[in-house]
């Protein structure tokens, strides 16, 4: 199981549909297999997650954030961890709002 505690990512790429961009910084924490993480940035005011790690380095995740317009917007994504040449982690999302217009996307974050 890949170990998300204390990495911090940043988006590289997203849907236009998606509000994170590479101003949206995450800072993951991981005990056993919950992930949790706080981010912000660009048109996030605040944001939450919360997930489940799977043996693989899978993540099955649920969000919720404030954006830029005051809004609550919720979603669930599915992250797929890629490890770069540098040992970094590159992780491929595709996710699905709860709330607003309910579409789906798909985004990249990488660790810094």
């Amino acid at each position: 199981m890949i170990n998300y505690n204390d990495k911090i990512f940043r988006t590289v790429a997203n849907s236009e549909n998606g509000e994170t961009s590479n101003e949206t910084v995450f800072r993951y924490k991981q005990t056993g297999n919950i992930l949790t993480s706080e981010y912000a940035g660009g048109k996030i005011k605040s944001g939450h997650l919360i997930g489940l790690v799977d043996e693989n380095g899978n993540i099955d995740m649920r969000y919720h954030q404030v954006n830029h317009l005051g809004e609550i917007m919720t979603g669930i994504c599915i992250s797929k961890p890629e490890i770069l040449e540098n040992g970094k982690i590159r992780l491929h999302e595709d996710w699905e709002w709860t709330s607003g217009d309910k579409s789906k996307g798909t985004s990249i974050i990488e660790e810094q």
